[in-house]
């Protein structure tokens, strides 16, 4: 069987994974902090169900408590690393907010087609009990506890810790990481038990990022381009990969798949690149460029070069296919890592973007195209923004795009995806020998929304995916 009913959350392996049922929701957090609209942000269930009567619609909200949270991604309570344990039920979504450091917890068990609010954790719990801030990736784990990454410390300067919840009442119970060993700064991770490893990685310090993007701020030391080791079982920091200029800000990290396997990659946002890690012959760790994409010298834009700004990666649960997303350049691409040292563009698409063949930005080098690309119209709907968070479904068959990154950056860089929302699409993988194309009949338009246009973040499946599930 695909599911054993009776071992707990989650699946077997990621293989079992990929012959899970259809996706026929999803959860995706919307953001009104940056546009103007005095509303707080909610939870939207989306039904994808092609068979649905309400196919690509919103049926049901759930709004936070507060104004300005700026939720941003999710994860579960419980999920396949919990696979083995019967007591463990995938019934809470744990929902960081990244601005106002409050974590919400969300209970998808009692009816996952109307979510409610089970639980708010303060900011302040966070504050006292660990120093940390502005929390962002959430993950279960195998003992059953919740672990979120933070950005910053309660001041807004860059602080990469660890908040450890109580997998059952939810109470902050402090830091996973060491005291003193907390990073320069943080953002995603992701653990792989059978090495006794955890890798974590950089985005900036909260208080500089928070209202928009400042190149110089790079320069200044206030963004990351690290990535940090640390010792699964005793929780000691053990080294930092320094990826250099061409690994700058470096964002989502993916192991793979496989538990065995003791490689993956992470996406640099700045420097348009794909920097593989892997375990050494001699037991340590270390990082090597595998994919970069070239910046374009332009015209009519901010700079006068262009880069690709990689803002979110993913991979298949077959541990076959890499997915990207360039926020700024406008295109989703896939990579056959068969070879993981030499990964081959497979398939291409755009799906809005900087570089529109009618818009004010003109193309004067471009080392890859031979033309600017054309607006992307599905269903009528010229979509604004960019292609951004990225979601596969369990069998790699069909990609889920929203076009929101942060709200004061998409403010910043696409200010017409403020005035219209944002919108989910969706985008047909061939899994044989690759290859991308738009479903020209799915659209979730979030600028229909009925308190004003919203920005739509992240997808997640009730039943786990590829970017929340781990396995041991």
């Amino acid at each position: 069987m695909a599911k054993c009913e009776g071992c707990g959350p989650g699946y077997r392996s990621p293989l079992e994974a990929m012959k899970g049922p259809r996706e026929e929701i999803v959860y995706v957090p919307c953001v009104y902090r940056s546009t103007g609209i005095e509303k707080p942000d909610y939870l939207a269930t989306v039904d994808v169900d092609p068979k649905s009567a309400n196919y690509c619609k919103v049926i049901h909200r759930l709004p936070m408590p507060n104004l300005k949270d700026e939720l941003h991604h999710s994860g579960w309570n419980a999920c396949s690393s919990c696979f083995g344990d019967p007591s463990k039920t995938r019934n809470r979504l744990i929902l960081p907010a990244l601005i106002s450091s409050r974590v919400y917890v969300v209970d998808v068990g009692t009816d996952p087609r109307a979510p409610r609010l089970h639980k708010m954790v303060e900011p302040t719990e966070l504050f006292w009990k660990c120093g940390l801030a502005n929390p962002h990736t959430s993950h279960c784990l195998g003992s059953g506890q919740v672990m979120i990454s933070a950005m910053g410390d309660p001041s807004g300067n860059g602080k990469g810790g660890f908040v450890l919840l109580d997998g059952k009442t939810f109470e902050v119970t402090g830091n996973w990481e060491l005291p003193g060993e907390a990073a320069p700064f943080g953002y995603d991770f992701w653990y792989q038990p059978r090495h006794n490893v955890m890798m974590s990685t950089e985005w900036g310090a909260p208080k500089v990022l928070a209202n928009g993007f400042n190149p110089a701020d790079v320069g200044a030391g206030h963004y990351g381009r690290h990535i940090h080791v640390w010792d699964w079982t005793t929780h000691k920091h053990l080294q930092s990969l320094d990826l250099g200029e061409e690994g700058s800000i470096p964002l989502e990290i993916r192991f793979l798949h496989d538990p065995a396997a003791q490689e993956g990659f992470v996406g640099c946002a700045l420097s348009g690149t794909i920097f593989r890690f892997y375990k050494t012959g001699n037991g340590d760790w270390a990082a090597e460029k595998v994919i970069s994409i070239p910046s374009k010298k332009v015209e009519g834009w901010v700079l006068p070069q262009m880069p690709s700004l990689i803002t979110d990666i993913l991979i298949s649960l077959d541990d076959r296919f890499l997915y990207l997303s360039n926020w700024v350049h406008g295109d989703i691409r896939q990579y056959d890592i068969t070879d993981t040292r030499n990964p081959r563009l497979v398939g291409q698409v755009f799906l809005g973007g900087s570089i529109l063949n009618d818009g004010s930005v003109k193309v004067v080098e471009d080392q890859e195209l031979e033309s600017q690309p054309a607006p992307c119209v599905i269903k009528g709907k010229r979509v604004p923004g960019s292609p951004q968070m990225l979601q596969l479904s369990l069998d790699g068959k069909r990609l889920y795009v929203t076009t929101s990154l942060f709200s004061s950056w998409d403010k910043q860089f696409y200010p017409d995806l403020i005035k219209e929302g944002s919108v989910m699409m969706q985008v047909d993988v061939d899994t044989v020998s690759g290859g991308l194309t738009v479903n020209r009949s799915f659209l979730v338009d979030f600028g229909k929304e009925p308190d004003g246009p919203a920005l739509a973040h992240e997808v997640r499946y009730p039943g786990g995916d590829c970017t929340s599930d781990i396995w041991l």
